[in-house]
């Protein structure tokens, strides 16, 4: 089942598509991947994904896996004898992984996404409530190099990927993050050293081109 083709939809600037590129990459597996157009979605797309209609969507031996987290512990059990385990063995542990991945799709995704979707005291609020999560997360974090301990794994994978997208927030929220969290830049830092991370994620220059046209048809500016 494994050596089968492997063909991923997915978007370059997506941080959902980041995550499933960043999977893929550490277990070694090849795959096709699909560009998509966020902003005029395929047919393949829609047919692949109907409910959700949004990338990553992971087609393995002519099934469908969808959503980003899900796709990931997808890649992880099946190929779990290739490259580094992304979730603990340990049942604790990968509950406790499980619980702050959700925390980013629930507590940094957000607010994040308001960062440069919105203008005035909604953006104030926007940029506090991404700042504590964030600072939350640093806490998690501790004196660990990555969230699971010595080893990247998949809280880590699930939490660089918004990290491509810190330019555009940054820039069109004006704040500085790492005035913030400096241990969280650090960590960020870190992870961007891995070839597997480094070569998954776009240029931020690119995401933030990608922001200004979402702005202008969602009429921020």
């Amino acid at each position: 089942m494994a050596n089968n083709k492997v063909v991923l939809l997915h978007a370059t600037v997506s941080m959902f598509s980041m995550r499933a590129r960043i999977a893929l990459a550490e277990k070694g597996i090849e795959y096709e991947g699909r560009e998509q157009d966020l902003m005029n979605k395929s047919d393949e797309l829609l047919q692949m994904n109907p409910i959700h209609k949004k990338v990553p969507v992971l087609i393995h031996n002519g099934n469908v896996i969808c959503e980003s987290l899900i796709v990931v512990q997808y890649i992880d059990e099946v190929w779990k004898d290739q490259g580094n385990p992304l979730l603990p063995s340990d049942p604790y542990d990968r509950a406790q992984a499980r619980f702050w991945a959700d925390f980013v799709d629930k507590k940094v995704a957000e607010p994040a996404s308001r960062v440069w979707t919105k203008k005035g005291e909604e953006l104030e609020a926007a940029k506090k409530e991404f700042i504590a999560a964030l600072k939350q997360l640093e806490e998690v974090l501790g004196d660990k190099p990555y969230f699971g301990g010595e080893v990247f794994g998949y809280v880590d994978l699930s939490l660089i990927p918004f990290y491509s997208w810190f330019y555009a927030y940054e820039t069109c929220g004006s704040f500085k993050t790492e005035e913030h969290c400096p241990k969280f830049i650090a960590w960020a830092k870190r992870c961007m050293q891995r070839d597997t991370v480094a070569k998954s994620l776009p240029d931020p220059k690119q995401v933030y081109e990608f922001v200004l046209i979402l702005r202008k048809a969602f009429g921020v500016d």
